[in-house]
């Protein structure tokens, strides 16, 4: 087999360096048009490499090419005769086959109109390129491929004519690959919600070729032969992933072109955002703080019960503290921000509805290196959306990339584990299942003491935090105003830049809008790296067993 295999292959060499011109000028002879001969002689090299490569050895090889010649001109002739055309050319028993060499140029020539014509292939359109390859390659009649593609004959025949006609445009074409073909860029996500049960977003986002079709798209609407160019990868596998990119609610098709669904922050845009921000931060900082002061020492002071003690307050603060933030967060977008009942397709979460049960929405960031706020994510505990009579376990979790503290939280808690942690805090972990308290304690959530399982996170209880008096709430209210006042300065900021750079096709998505402006405004990770460095929040870089940013309201 592997002598076969070897024969051939040397056979389809020596048919590429030695024939081809010759195989030519016979055309050129038999028509007498140069764009004819150009046809013919591709239709009779795709019959002849088409057989070396399935094995076929000739004995009497030049004999063997000419034969095939004489077949395909015969059908060719044939052909032209029933549209009325004239055939100009003589008797194929009278060709004399030529016998001089070709200089090194001609064979080099010869060798890339070959490749030429497989990258044509390569980039040719699905209708097009299936029945080339299955009458070229295959070799099924037009008949059985008219059948196989619920074509009339006449049909199928116009498709091989203008495919054809498609090949050589293209083999005449300098075409010119995308920049992405060769040098291909990565983009950071941030995913809101809960993934689909086949796994998207992540299973496209987390993938280099559908992040550079999702970019260049997003840049430019574009064909899938456009993004097969601009990407460097044949079409085939192009439309391939526009199918699913597609199926899955990421990209969309509008007429024949496709565009990304979802927004893209260019690293212009994140370096302007992140340095207003820091410029913005310690003011801010300060006054999310004096807030919050300000409502620890009313609790303290009125409501001393107002959590179960179970973990120290320098500890506790870091949750206090992100928490703080999100109300100064909600109050600042309140004003710009769309009600989700508004929005059509927007589930319970406050996400969009997508296929495969999910409820999920993404933005893109281009890849920045420099200077940028710390990533604080939240979490919770899950059930599932489809799930609708579950109680909700105010369970929360803020996840700290930063500072080595990536490893001490985890990414979401099961609402089976939330049950567990909501009676370990009611006092009853006898009650709870071994594999439950594990997982917990594994979590850093409870921990093991002399008399059970006590939780190691902050615990709060809605009937022991009683409501401020009037006053007292009104000059809290003046305090968190004041740091929304910088925040929204920030926000309009970082609005600006994102319309301004969002595409046309995407200007109207007032809800894409207010969440690519939500997450690139972040002012979570900034206001914590500002309370590290100012030394008002601290944790100890030796104990793993450390909990932070974690807390249960009961």
């Amino acid at each position: 087999m592997q002598k076969t295999n070897e024969m051939c292959d040397k056979l389809i060499k020596d048919f590429t360096e030695n024939y081809m011109e010759k195989l030519f000028y016979f055309c050129l002879k038999k028509t007498g048009k140069n764009s004819e001969a150009d046809d013919l002689t591709q239709d009779i090299a795709l019959q002849i490499i088409t057989a070396l490569k399935k094995g076929t050895v000739p004995t009497q090889f030049s004999a063997w090419i000419w034969q095939i010649a004489r077949n395909r001109y015969s059908v060719w002739a044939k052909a032209k005769h029933n549209r009325g055309e004239l055939v100009t050319g003589f008797d194929i028993g009278d060709y004399e086959i030529e016998s001089e060499e070709k200089n090194a140029l001609e064979k080099m020539i010869h060798t890339e109109e070959m490749a030429l014509l497989r990258r044509e292939l390569a980039f040719a359109k699905s209708e097009y390129r299936n029945i080339i390859v299955a009458y070229y390659i295959e070799n099924k009649s037009v008949r059985n491929i008219a059948l196989s593609l619920s074509l009339s004959e006449t049909a199928v025949k116009q498709r091989l004519f203008r495919a054809r006609q498609i090949l050589k445009e293209g083999m005449d074409m300098a075409r010119e690959f995308g920049k992405l073909s060769y040098r291909p860029e990565n983009i950071d996500f941030i995913m809101n919600g809960c993934s689909s049960r086949s796994g998207e977003p992540e299973i496209y986002i987390s993938r280099a070729l559908c992040k550079n079709i999702m970019l260049a798209s997003y840049r430019t609407p574009a064909t899938a032969e456009e993004l097969a160019v601009e990407v460097g990868v044949a079409l085939p596998y192009i439309e391939e992933e526009l199918k699913a990119l597609t199926e899955a609610t990421l990209m969309k098709k509008n007429g024949n072109k496709y565009e990304t669904n979802f927004f893209i922050v260019s690293a212009e845009a994140q370096e302007k955002i992140y340095a207003h921000l820091k410029d913005i931060t310690p003011e801010l900082t300060k006054a999310i703080i004096e807030a919050m002061e300000y409502d620890i020492e009313w609790r303290n002071t009125n409501c001393p019960k107002w959590h179960d003690g179970f973990q120290p307050f320098e500890d506790m603060k870091w949750a206090l503290l992100m928490e703080e933030t999100d109300k100064v967060c909600f109050a600042t977008l309140k004003p710009f921000n769309k009600n989700a009942d508004d929005v059509p397709n927007i589930g319970s979460w406050g996400h969009t509805i997508r296929p495969n049960g999910g409820e999920w929405d993404v933005l893109g960031m281009e890849i920045y290196n420099g200077e940028k706020p710390k990533y604080v994510g939240l979490s919770g505990c899950v059930s599932s959306p489809d799930v609708k009579d579950l109680p909700e376990i105010w369970f929360r979790q803020f996840h700290f990339k930063c500072f080595g503290l990536e490893k001490r939280t985890y990414e979401l808690l099961a609402y089976t584990d939330g049950r567990g942690l909501l009676s370990v805090a009611d006092g009853n972990s006898e009650e709870v299942n071994e594999s439950v308290l594990n997982r917990l304690e594994n979590c850093g959530y409870i921990k093991k003491t002399d008399v059970g399982y006590v939780p190691a996170i902050m615990v709060m209880r809605k009937e022991k935090m009683h409501a401020m008096p009037k006053d007292v709430w009104e000059k809290y209210k003046k305090l968190r105003a004041k740091a929304c006042d910088i925040a929204t300065k920030h926000y309009l900021f970082c609005r600006e830049l994102i319309y301004r750079e969002i595409p046309d096709f995407l200007k109207d998505d007032e809800f894409q809008i207010e969440h690519a402006c939500v997450n690139i405004f972040a002012i979570r990770g900034a206001v914590l790296e500002e309370a590290v460095r100012q030394n008002y929040l601290s944790f100890d870089k030796d104990n793993d067993k450390q909990t932070l940013g974690a807390y249960l309201l009961i």
